[in-house]
C-alpha cells in the first residue's frame, strides 16, 4: 500500500507545482505609460513603430550606460535583464512590422529611423564584452538586431517599390481589398 502512497503523493506535488510554472512569467521590457503610449498609438503604424524604436533606444543606452561601470554580479545581472528586454521589445518591434508590412502600411516614415538607430543598437551590442553572467542574452539581443535591421532595411526598399507603383495608397494605414 506504500508504493501506491508515494505515487499519489508525487502526482499530488505535481498537479500543485503546474501553476506554480505557469505563474512564472517573463518580466515586462515595457512601463506601464509606455504601455499605455503603444495602447494610444493603435492601429496607427508609423506612431507605434516610433515608440518601439524610441523605447528600444532607451533600452540600448541604459546598456551602453552599464558598459562602463566595474564587473560585478549585480553589474551582470542588470545586463543580462536589459538584454532580455531588449531582445523582447525588438521581437516585439519585428512583429508589429510584420503585420503592418502584411497590411500594406506605408510605414516608410517610421522605417527609416528604425534604421538608422537598428544599426546604432548592434554597434552597442557588438562593443559589449561578453561575460559569463549575460553572454547568452548579448548574443540573443545580437541576433535579435540583426533580424531586426535586415528586416527593416528589406522592408523600406519593398515598400519604397511598393508605393511607387501603388501612389494611390501612399500614406494609408493598410490597404484596402478592391
Amino acid at each position: 500500500m506504500r508504493p501506491l502512497h508515494a505515487t499519489a503523493f508525487a502526482l499530488f506535488c505535481l498537479v500543485l507545482a503546474q501553476p506554480l510554472v505557469a505563474q512564472k512569467e517573463k518580466p515586462e521590457p515595457l512601463t506601464e505609460a509606455q504601455i499605455e503610449q503603444i495602447r494610444e498609438a493603435g492601429i496607427d503604424p508609423n506612431g507605434r513603430v516610433a515608440l518601439y524604436t524610441k523605447f528600444v533606444n532607451e533600452h540600448a543606452d541604459t546598456i551602453k550606460g552599464l558598459t562602463s561601470r566595474s564587473k560585478s554580479m549585480a553589474r551582470a545581472k542588470r545586463l543580462d535583464e536589459e538584454l532580455q528586454n531588449l531582445t523582447a521589445l525588438m521581437d516585439e518591434l519585428g512583429s508589429n512590422l510584420d503585420l503592418f508590412s502584411d497590411r500594406h502600411a506605408d510605414i516608410r516614415k517610421a522605417l527609416k529611423p528604425l534604421t538608422e538607430s537598428s544599426e546604432r543598437w548592434l554597434g552597442i551590442l557588438r562593443a559589449l564584452a561578453g561575460e559569463p553572467g549575460f553572454d547568452l542574452a548579448r548574443k540573443e539581443a545580437i541576433e535579435s538586431g540583426e533580424d531586426l535591421a535586415d528586416q527593416a532595411k528589406r522592408l523600406l526598399a519593398e515598400q519604397t517599390e511598393y508605393f511607387n507603383l501603388h501612389k494611390d495608397e501612399q500614406g494609408q494605414d493598410r490597404a484596402e481589398p478592391k
